[in-house]
């Protein structure tokens, strides 16, 4: 999980880090920190995800300590390039497809660019933006090793249902 709230105070994003840290774990799942390497770090979270005017992942690194999970979002396969060569963990590229909440990097890169990322890069890459299950075979044979998606999710009637909807056309690749 991904804790991204832009929102809050840093106290209050620590709290909620720390809340969330606690039902992860009981879940069996990881929590990440966007962006706020002291908030992941006093929180105890798992890692940090950056965007790319931020810290680089060698940096969190040296801060969060070896074992934490370092992930980067990129728009481009320089800035993919540039963040696993610097130590990210997996990498976060898009968008792929049209979305409103990535409208704001430009035009979508496409599945060929994505294929071009995820076949320079040594770290997984997971494809982020206008993603839903129709699009999940398309983006498993262009080499990604997973999706990230907020609205396929939140914006579902049913958001329970539609998570696994998303795992299962992933699983069935």
């Amino acid at each position: 999980m991904q804790l991204r709230e832009k929102d809050l105070s840093v106290r209050e994003l620590y709290e909620l880090a720390c809340t969330l840290r606690e039902v992860c774990h009981r879940n069996g799942a990881l929590l990440l920190v966007n962006d706020h390497i002291d908030v992941a770090h006093a929180a105890r979270a798992d890692g940090v995800h950056l965007p790319v005017r931020s810290f680089t992942p060698a940096e969190a690194r040296l801060l969060l300590g070896p074992e934490a999970i370092v992930g980067s979002s990129c728009h481009t396969l320089d800035e993919a390039q540039r963040a696993a060569r610097l130590g990210a963990d997996f990498l976060v590229f898009g968008p792929v497809f049209p979305t409103p909440s990535k409208a704001a990097f430009g035009p979508p890169v496409g599945l060929e660019e994505l294929a071009r990322v995820c076949a320079t890069v040594s770290c997984p890459v997971l494809a982020i933006g206008g993603v839903g299950t129709e699009q999940v075979s398309a983006i498993r044979a262009a080499g990604a090793a997973g999706i990230a998606v907020v609205r396929a999710i939140l914006s579902a009637p049913d958001p329970s249902s539609a998570a696994r909807a998303l795992v299962a056309a992933w699983s069935s690749g």
